[in-house]
C-alpha cells in the first residue's frame, strides 16, 4: 500500500532530481532600482522606448561536418553529431520592451568600445525619442567612453539593476 507522501508526490509531480539556484541581492538600493526597472516594464514614460541590453560571454562558436538533412514526410530532420570549433563570441541583444523585437549582434570579445558600438547601434533607430536603457552592473556599462557618449546624448538614460541581478526578463 502506497504511503500517504508517495500519494502526495504522484499528485504534485514532485520532481526531486531536479534543482534550481537563486541568489539575494545585498544592494543597499534594491527596492529603489527594482521599482524603478519594473516601473518601466509596466508604465514607461509616455512616448519613450524602453531597451533592456544584456551580454552573453563565451558562447561557442560551432559548426556541423555535414549540412542538416531536412524534414520529410517520412522523417524527422537530421543532422551529424560531431562539429567543428571556429572559437567563441559575444552575443549582445537589446531587447525592445514594448514591441518585443530583439536586436543581436555577435562580437569577438566584450569590452567598453564593443559595448558602445553596440549601443549606438541600437538606440540609432529610435533617434528624436526618449530612451531608457535597463542594465545590469558590469563595468563595461559605466567606461569613461561610454559615460562620454551619455553625457553628449540627453535622450538616453540608463537604468540599473539590483547588484547580482540580471538585466531582463528571464524565464
Amino acid at each position: 500500500m502506497p504511503t500517504t507522501g508517495w500519494r502526495r508526490s504522484c499528485r504534485t509531480v514532485l520532481k526531486p532530481h531536479r534543482s534550481g539556484t537563486f541568489k539575494i541581492s545585498k544592494d543597499p538600493a534594491f527596492a529603489e532600482k527594482v521599482a524603478d526597472v519594473v516601473g518601466l516594464y509596466l508604465a514607461p514614460p509616455g512616448g519613450a522606448v524602453v531597451l533592456s541590453i544584456d551580454e552573453k560571454t563565451q558562447v561557442q562558436a560551432l559548426d556541423r561536418t555535414q549540412p542538416v538533412l531536412p524534414v520529410t514526410f517520412a522523417a524527422t530532420e537530421k543532422r551529424t553529431h560531431d562539429y567543428v570549433r571556429h572559437g567563441t563570441t559575444s552575443l549582445f541583444a537589446a531587447l525592445n520592451v514594448a514591441t518585443g523585437e530583439v536586436l543581436g549582434e555577435c562580437r569577438p570579445n566584450r569590452n567598453g568600445a564593443t559595448f558602445l558600438a553596440f549601443l549606438k547601434k541600437a538606440v540609432k533607430p529610435h533617434t528624436g525619442k526618449e530612451i531608457h536603457i535597463v542594465l545590469d552592473n558590469l563595468s563595461t556599462h559605466t567606461t569613461p567612453d561610454v559615460k562620454a557618449w551619455l553625457a553628449k546624448n540627453p535622450p538616453v538614460h540608463f537604468h540599473f539593476t539590483p547588484v547580482g541581478s540580471p538585466s531582463g526578463p528571464r524565464g
